[in-house]
């Protein structure tokens, strides 16, 4: 089988699915759904959000230089959605979605309490591309929920069931096939049942293939 071309377009799929809170200097408050963000650095640490011009959020963003991003869950994929298709200029999106505004601790925009993660961010620099305006920011601060905690005091963000967006559709993620690095970290020796390292090639250890070929050449003796 051979592969189509299509013409230049986005098919960077999935993405993380975000709904992104702001405010403008008056306290009016908005939330806007977001694919169209990444990380863009690690030290420091910055983030990028991609938003129309025509967007509600985008003055507010544009005014203050401040958002937050709140990471979304199984739970908030309605929520996600909605306030993605809907407009603040409308409605009042917390109070339409019972979603619950927590004071961030720098930022002006608020925080989503139901969001297992809400990372502040501080606007660097903006990027005007065409379709959509970019945010470069730093990240200020971050919030997790610990609820998601687990035994050793690591957060788990798998607990939280997090969504991601892939063509026009939301989706839970799948099953953990590995993690950063195994593809080349040693495995750990298996051994078998009397303590032995199996044989790499026959799966024996090699005091059973030397037991083998004892009782072989006993045959051939008789």
């Amino acid at each position: 089988m051979g592969k189509q071309s299509f013409k230049p377009g986005n098919m960077l799929y999935p993405l993380p699915v975000v709904m992104v809170s702001a405010a403008d200097k008056a306290g009016n408050v908005n939330i806007v759904t977001v694919a169209w963000t990444g990380t863009v650095c690690s030290s420091p640490p910055m983030v990028s959000v991609s938003v129309r011009p025509e967007r509600f959020s985008h003055h507010m963003i544009k005014e203050t230089g401040e958002f937050v991003i709140n990471l979304t869950t199984k739970e908030l994929a309605f929520a996600t959605d909605y306030c993605g298709v809907k407009s603040g200029r409308d409605i009042d999106k917390f109070k339409a979605m019972k979603l619950t505004p927590v004071p961030a601790d720098i930022v002006a925009a608020p925080l989503i309490k139901e969001s297992p993660v809400n990372i502040e961010c501080r606007v660097t620099k903006t990027i005007s591309l065409g379709s959509h305006d970019l945010f470069l920011a730093e990240v200020i601060a971050v919030h997790a929920d610990e609820k998601y905690m687990d035994e050793k005091n690591s957060f788990d963000l798998m607990k939280a069931e997090p969504i991601v967006y892939s063509h026009g559709a939301y989706f839970t993620c799948g099953e953990r096939l590995g993690t950063f690095g195994y593809s080349v970290r040693k495995q750990p020796k298996v051994k078998n049942g009397n303590g032995k390292e199996p044989d790499k090639k026959h799966g024996v250890n090699r005091d059973q293939k030397q037991e083998s070929r004892r009782k072989r050449s006993r045959r051939r003796k008789k």
